[in-house]
Protein backbone atom coordinates (compact mmCIF):
# COMPACT_ATOMS: atom_id res chain seq x y z
CA UNK A 1 0.00 0.00 0.00
CA UNK A 2 0.93 3.46 -1.01
CA UNK A 3 0.07 6.47 0.46
CA UNK A 4 2.48 8.99 -0.93
CA UNK A 5 2.46 12.72 -0.52
CA UNK A 6 3.93 15.53 1.86
CA UNK A 7 1.69 17.56 4.57
CA UNK A 8 1.55 20.98 3.76
CA UNK A 9 4.25 21.88 6.55
CA UNK A 10 7.39 20.06 7.41
CA UNK A 11 8.43 19.21 11.04
CA UNK A 12 10.86 17.97 13.02
CA UNK A 13 10.31 15.92 16.20
CA UNK A 14 12.48 14.01 18.47
CA UNK A 15 11.59 10.54 18.76
CA UNK A 16 13.38 7.44 20.39
CA UNK A 17 14.26 4.24 18.57
CA UNK A 18 15.65 1.18 19.78
CA UNK A 19 19.01 0.26 17.79
CA UNK A 20 21.28 -2.86 17.00
CA UNK A 21 24.51 -2.79 15.80
CA UNK A 22 26.08 -5.61 14.24
CA UNK A 23 29.64 -5.90 14.00
CA UNK A 24 32.07 -8.61 12.24
CA UNK A 25 33.16 -10.07 8.91
CA UNK A 26 30.09 -12.02 8.62
CA UNK A 27 27.64 -9.62 9.99
CA UNK A 28 26.28 -9.08 6.26
CA UNK A 29 26.17 -12.73 5.40
CA UNK A 30 24.19 -13.44 8.66
CA UNK A 31 21.55 -10.98 8.16
CA UNK A 32 21.50 -11.98 4.59
CA UNK A 33 20.30 -15.30 5.72
CA UNK A 34 17.81 -14.14 8.58
CA UNK A 35 16.40 -11.23 6.72
CA UNK A 36 12.96 -10.87 4.91
CA UNK A 37 15.20 -7.95 2.64
CA UNK A 38 18.42 -8.14 0.55
CA UNK A 39 21.36 -7.16 3.06
CA UNK A 40 23.86 -8.59 0.10
CA UNK A 41 23.73 -5.95 -1.89
CA UNK A 42 23.16 -3.11 0.45
CA UNK A 43 25.75 -0.30 -0.34
CA UNK A 44 27.69 1.42 2.49
CA UNK A 45 25.12 4.55 3.52
CA UNK A 46 22.20 2.78 2.20
CA UNK A 47 19.29 1.50 3.97
CA UNK A 48 16.10 -0.37 3.50
CA UNK A 49 13.41 -2.17 5.68
CA UNK A 50 12.87 -5.47 6.11
CA UNK A 51 11.45 -8.14 8.48
CA UNK A 52 12.59 -10.66 10.59
CA UNK A 53 10.13 -13.61 10.78
CA UNK A 54 10.03 -16.87 12.87
CA UNK A 55 10.57 -20.25 11.13
CA UNK A 56 6.85 -20.04 10.91
CA UNK A 57 6.55 -16.89 8.69
CA UNK A 58 5.07 -14.85 11.52
CA UNK A 59 7.23 -11.44 12.66
CA UNK A 60 9.78 -11.42 15.12
CA UNK A 61 10.92 -7.99 14.18
CA UNK A 62 9.74 -4.70 11.46
CA UNK A 63 13.89 -3.72 11.06
CA UNK A 64 15.33 -0.82 8.75
CA UNK A 65 18.79 -2.06 8.81
CA UNK A 66 21.41 0.50 7.07
CA UNK A 67 24.85 0.15 6.24
CA UNK A 68 27.71 1.58 7.89
CA UNK A 69 30.25 -0.11 6.81
CA UNK A 70 30.99 -3.81 4.97
CA UNK A 71 31.21 -5.37 8.08
CA UNK A 72 28.95 -2.98 10.35
CA UNK A 73 25.27 -2.82 10.36
CA UNK A 74 22.36 -0.63 12.32
CA UNK A 75 19.37 -2.46 12.75
CA UNK A 76 16.91 0.13 14.15
CA UNK A 77 13.25 -0.94 15.39
CA UNK A 78 10.52 0.80 17.84
CA UNK A 79 11.42 1.94 21.01
CA UNK A 80 11.19 -1.55 23.39
CA UNK A 81 11.16 -3.50 20.45
CA UNK A 82 14.93 -3.92 20.72
CA UNK A 83 15.39 -6.71 23.44
CA UNK A 84 13.03 -8.98 21.29
CA UNK A 85 14.48 -8.53 18.38
CA UNK A 86 18.01 -9.21 19.80
CA UNK A 87 16.88 -12.39 21.15
CA UNK A 88 15.16 -13.54 18.18
CA UNK A 89 18.77 -12.85 15.86
CA UNK A 90 20.83 -14.96 18.46
CA UNK A 91 18.55 -17.53 18.39
CA UNK A 92 20.36 -18.58 14.67
CA UNK A 93 23.62 -17.21 15.61
CA UNK A 94 25.83 -20.26 15.48
CA UNK A 95 29.70 -20.27 14.81
CA UNK A 96 29.14 -16.81 12.89
CA UNK A 97 31.53 -13.81 13.44
CA UNK A 98 28.89 -11.12 14.20
CA UNK A 99 28.57 -9.19 17.41
CA UNK A 100 25.45 -7.49 18.28
CA UNK A 101 25.19 -4.67 21.05
CA UNK A 102 21.83 -2.81 21.35
CA UNK A 103 21.40 0.80 22.78
CA UNK A 104 18.49 3.49 22.63
CA UNK A 105 18.82 6.33 19.85
CA UNK A 106 17.75 9.59 20.18
CA UNK A 107 16.22 10.78 16.40
CA UNK A 108 15.33 13.40 15.03
CA UNK A 109 12.24 12.19 13.05
CA UNK A 110 11.71 14.97 9.94
CA UNK A 111 8.33 15.01 8.04
CA UNK A 112 6.44 16.05 5.35
CA UNK A 113 8.73 17.22 2.91
CA UNK A 114 8.90 17.80 -0.16
CA UNK A 115 10.61 15.60 -3.11
CA UNK A 116 13.07 18.26 -3.55
CA UNK A 117 13.44 18.84 0.31
CA UNK A 118 13.99 15.10 1.24
CA UNK A 119 16.73 14.77 -1.37
CA UNK A 120 18.69 17.41 -0.01
CA UNK A 121 18.21 16.11 3.51
CA UNK A 122 19.23 12.44 2.56
CA UNK A 123 22.42 13.89 1.28
CA UNK A 124 23.99 14.51 4.49
CA UNK A 125 25.23 11.75 6.39
CA UNK A 126 23.62 11.00 9.63
CA UNK A 127 20.39 11.42 7.38
CA UNK A 128 18.32 7.82 6.37
CA UNK A 129 15.42 7.38 4.53
CA UNK A 130 12.02 6.73 6.73
CA UNK A 131 9.10 5.29 5.69
CA UNK A 132 8.12 4.82 1.96
CA UNK A 133 9.91 7.12 -0.36
CA UNK A 134 6.66 9.00 -1.43
CA UNK A 135 6.11 9.80 2.54
CA UNK A 136 8.28 12.90 2.57
CA UNK A 137 10.21 11.54 6.23
CA UNK A 138 13.85 11.38 6.97
CA UNK A 139 15.18 10.65 10.59
CA UNK A 140 18.45 12.29 11.42
CA UNK A 141 20.70 9.93 13.56
CA UNK A 142 22.73 12.67 15.49
CA UNK A 143 21.47 15.65 17.67
CA UNK A 144 20.73 18.35 15.63
CA UNK A 145 18.65 21.95 15.71
CA UNK A 146 15.90 22.16 13.61
CA UNK A 147 17.31 25.46 12.03
CA UNK A 148 20.24 23.37 11.02
CA UNK A 149 18.14 21.02 9.42
CA UNK A 150 15.95 23.78 7.50
CA UNK A 151 19.02 24.76 6.16
CA UNK A 152 20.33 21.17 4.61
CA UNK A 153 16.75 20.85 3.50
CA UNK A 154 16.14 24.05 1.82
CA UNK A 155 12.88 24.64 2.79
CA UNK A 156 11.13 25.37 6.35
CA UNK A 157 11.00 22.87 8.82
CA UNK A 158 9.09 24.11 12.57
CA UNK A 159 9.66 22.59 15.74
CA UNK A 160 6.65 19.40 16.05
CA UNK A 161 5.91 17.29 18.73
CA UNK A 162 5.40 13.50 19.47
CA UNK A 163 1.71 13.84 18.23
CA UNK A 164 2.46 15.44 15.08
CA UNK A 165 4.66 12.34 14.63
CA UNK A 166 2.06 10.68 15.55
CA UNK A 167 -0.41 11.98 13.15
CA UNK A 168 1.76 11.79 10.10
CA UNK A 169 2.80 8.06 10.76
CA UNK A 170 -1.26 7.33 10.30
CA UNK A 171 -1.76 9.46 7.62
CA UNK A 172 1.00 7.95 5.74
CA UNK A 173 -0.08 3.81 6.93
CA UNK A 174 3.25 3.22 8.82
CA UNK A 175 2.74 0.61 11.61
CA UNK A 176 4.38 0.49 14.81
CA UNK A 177 5.29 -2.89 15.95
CA UNK A 178 3.16 -3.56 18.97
CA UNK A 179 0.49 -1.42 18.43
CA UNK A 180 -0.55 -2.02 14.67
CA UNK A 181 1.56 -5.17 13.88
CA UNK A 182 2.43 -7.76 15.76
CA UNK A 183 4.07 -11.29 16.54
CA UNK A 184 0.46 -12.44 15.59
CA UNK A 185 0.58 -10.90 12.02
CA UNK A 186 2.06 -12.46 8.85
CA UNK A 187 3.78 -10.11 6.21
CA UNK A 188 1.48 -10.04 3.67
CA UNK A 189 -1.22 -8.87 6.88
CA UNK A 190 1.03 -5.65 7.08
CA UNK A 191 0.67 -3.98 3.67
CA UNK A 192 4.67 -3.52 3.76
CA UNK A 193 5.57 -6.53 1.69
CA UNK A 194 6.45 -4.25 -0.82
CA UNK A 195 8.91 -2.34 1.09
CA UNK A 196 10.31 -5.15 3.56
CA UNK A 197 10.36 -8.63 1.39
CA UNK A 198 12.51 -9.47 -1.66
CA UNK A 199 11.19 -12.17 -3.32
CA UNK A 200 14.71 -12.89 -5.95
CA UNK A 201 16.74 -13.52 -2.71
CA UNK A 202 18.34 -16.71 -0.80
CA UNK A 203 16.85 -18.76 1.93
CA UNK A 204 15.48 -16.98 5.13
CA UNK A 205 13.38 -18.24 8.34
CA UNK A 206 9.89 -18.02 7.08
CA UNK A 207 10.31 -17.65 3.36
CA UNK A 208 8.18 -20.97 2.96
CA UNK A 209 5.09 -19.14 3.77
CA UNK A 210 6.09 -15.68 2.16
CA UNK A 211 6.85 -16.84 -0.97
CA UNK A 212 3.79 -19.46 -1.44
CA UNK A 213 1.57 -16.54 -0.12
CA UNK A 214 2.97 -14.86 -2.97
CA UNK A 215 3.13 -17.35 -5.61
CA UNK A 216 -0.41 -18.40 -5.26
CA UNK A 217 -2.02 -15.15 -4.94
CA UNK A 218 -3.71 -16.00 -1.30
CA UNK A 219 -5.71 -13.31 0.17
CA UNK A 220 -4.37 -13.11 4.05
CA UNK A 221 -7.02 -13.58 6.87
CA UNK A 222 -6.30 -9.60 7.48
CA UNK A 223 -4.47 -6.44 6.13
CA UNK A 224 -3.60 -3.33 7.28
CA UNK A 225 -5.57 -0.14 5.61
CA UNK A 226 -5.74 3.09 6.18
CA UNK A 227 -9.38 4.57 6.56
CA UNK A 228 -11.38 7.44 7.95
CA UNK A 229 -11.23 8.33 11.57
CA UNK A 230 -15.33 8.97 11.57
CA UNK A 231 -16.92 6.76 9.08
CA UNK A 232 -19.82 8.07 7.44
CA UNK A 233 -22.75 8.82 10.24
CA UNK A 234 -20.74 6.80 12.43
CA UNK A 235 -18.69 7.17 16.04
CA UNK A 236 -15.44 8.27 15.48
CA UNK A 237 -13.20 5.14 15.47
CA UNK A 238 -11.01 4.50 18.75
CA UNK A 239 -7.74 2.21 18.99
CA UNK A 240 -8.45 -1.25 20.27
CA UNK A 241 -11.61 -0.88 19.72
CA UNK A 242 -13.60 -2.75 16.39
CA UNK A 243 -13.73 -0.65 13.24
CA UNK A 244 -17.87 -0.18 12.52
CA UNK A 245 -18.89 1.47 8.73
CA UNK A 246 -22.82 0.90 8.47
CA UNK A 247 -23.62 -1.10 11.01
CA UNK A 248 -20.92 -3.57 9.91
CA UNK A 249 -17.57 -4.22 11.56
CA UNK A 250 -14.90 -4.21 9.35
CA UNK A 251 -12.18 -5.01 11.83
CA UNK A 252 -10.22 -3.91 14.75
CA UNK A 253 -8.67 -0.54 15.03
CA UNK A 254 -5.07 -0.06 15.96
CA UNK A 255 -4.33 3.40 15.60
CA UNK A 256 -6.21 6.81 15.41
CA UNK A 257 -4.54 10.37 15.02
CA UNK A 258 -6.18 13.57 13.30
CA UNK A 259 -8.12 12.27 9.66
CA UNK A 260 -7.41 8.78 9.70
CA UNK A 261 -7.26 5.28 11.53
CA UNK A 262 -5.42 2.17 10.72
CA UNK A 263 -7.41 -0.60 10.97
CA UNK A 264 -6.68 -4.29 10.64
CA UNK A 265 -9.60 -5.31 8.39
CA UNK A 266 -10.65 -9.22 8.05
CA UNK A 267 -10.48 -10.59 4.73
CA UNK A 268 -14.18 -10.61 4.19
CA UNK A 269 -14.98 -6.90 4.37
CA UNK A 270 -11.25 -5.74 2.51
CA UNK A 271 -13.66 -4.75 -0.52
CA UNK A 272 -15.98 -2.96 1.91
CA UNK A 273 -12.76 -1.15 2.97
CA UNK A 274 -11.36 -0.59 -0.36
CA UNK A 275 -14.21 1.44 -1.28
CA UNK A 276 -14.34 3.32 2.45
CA UNK A 277 -10.93 4.27 2.29
CA UNK A 278 -9.35 7.74 1.65
CA UNK A 279 -6.73 7.71 -1.61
Amino acid sequence: MTVGGSSAAAFAARIQRDAITARGADARSFLHSQLSNDVASLGVGASRYSFVLEPTGKLAALVRVRCVADDQFVLDVDEGCGPSALVRLNKFKIRVKCEFALETQTTLAVRGLDHAARVALLSRDAAVSAWRDGDGAVDVIDDQHVDALAAAAGCDVRAGSRDDTESERVRCAWPTFGVDIDGDCLPAETSLADVCVSFSKGCYPGQELVERMDSRGSIAPRRLMRLPARPANGARAAAGEPYVHGGTTLGRCTSVAGDFALVLVTRAHLGDAAALAVP
